[in-house]
């Protein structure tokens, strides 16, 4: 089980946030970093900001050297797709080769309605996403195309410079398993994302996966996670963060009524019950985990999964 940083950005992370997050994962061995792709807080809150994504992304490119980065998941609805790829393009130039392009269909409608994106109903999103999909792949892979979609049209399309990596960005389908998702995922990407992992709901989606990348004649797609991430070496420490969190995103409820009543297909406990819980992950097909860090600002939690946790779950 390889494990990833994921935050999100919208909760009034800071540029020197960004740059304290990117410099500890990498100092500490952490794969990638993935943000989230917003711009209200998803709590509806008042008074958090956003730095743009994909513009953070490449000024954290040019300050790191090893780590991943990439975006879990940027919304159809808030780009052109040629303006998405040339913007992955970029940020792989920049880092050297380092970037991943998670995309969704979008679900957050206040934000839309804040920040005057168009919302339309799920079937059209993800005709949307569909088209996205081809159209940023041939960009990055094709010298020359036409498209001629629902949604976008492109003629005559001449996308340069091509990604640094060949054949292009790894893509990640966000989805729950359903077969559309699993679909356009065995097409187009090379990863499947999914919230909330179930053991037994993994193994059902890991065996949709596998057979509708052989439908296409494909290999099989790589299979990961996200989820809110809650560890403490002790078990103290654990209710210690969890009372920090309480009151930055639940309204102050105490550590102990967090982890009475919130937690539930968290990944959370002490760093012997996580490295549990990610093995009975793993041993339902699942490879790569993004954990979801809430308290961003919390970097000894961060310097815990790379020194602590990874090394215990790089077998599984």
């Amino acid at each position: 089980m390889r494990l990833c940083l994921m935050i999100e950005g919208q909760e009034d992370v800071t540029w020197p946030d960004w740059v304290a997050l990117a410099e500890t994962c990498e100092a500490v061995g952490i794969e990638a970093l993935f943000r989230s792709d917003h711009y209200l807080s998803g709590d509806g809150q008042i008074g958090r900001g956003s730095h743009d994504a994909w513009t953070t992304l490449a000024a954290i490119a040019a300050r790191t050297s090893r780590l991943r980065l990439g975006t879990m998941v940027s919304p159809v609805t808030f780009r052109h797709p040629s303006l998405l790829a040339n913007a992955v393009t970029t940020v792989d130039h920049i880092s050297g080769g380092r970037v991943e392009l998670g995309l969704g269909a979008g679900w957050y409608r206040l934000e839309h309605r804040s920040f005057g994106f168009p919302f339309p109903p799920m079937r059209e999103r993800m005709d949307m996403l569909e088209e996205q999909l081809e159209i940023v792949t041939r960009q990055w892979t094709e010298q020359e195309f036409s498209f001629d979609g629902h949604h976008y049209q492109l003629e005559a399309c001449q996308a340069l410079p091509k990604p640094l990596q060949q054949p292009h960005p790894p893509m990640i389908v966000g989805g729950a398993g359903k077969p559309r998702t699993v679909e356009l995922a065995a097409r187009f990407a090379q990863e499947y994302n999914v919230l909330s992992a179930d053991p037994d709901e993994c193994r059902a989606v890991r065996r949709s996966l596998d057979e509708a990348a052989e439908r296409h004649g494909r290999p099989p797609l790589h299979f990961s996670f996200m989820e809110t991430t809650l560890i403490g070496r002790t078990r103290d420490e654990l209710l210690e963060r969890a009372g920090r969190l309480g009151a930055l995103h639940f309204d102050g409820i105490s550590g102990e009524q967090l982890l009475a009543e919130r937690v539930d297909g968290w990944v959370c406990g002490t760093l012997n019950e996580v490295a549990g819980q990610l093995e009975d992950l793993a041993a339902a097909g699942l490879e790569r985990a993004m954990l979801q860090h809430l308290d961003h600002r919390d970097l000894d939690a961060v310097r815990m999964i790379g020194e602590q946790l990874a090394p215990r779950v790089a077998g599984l």
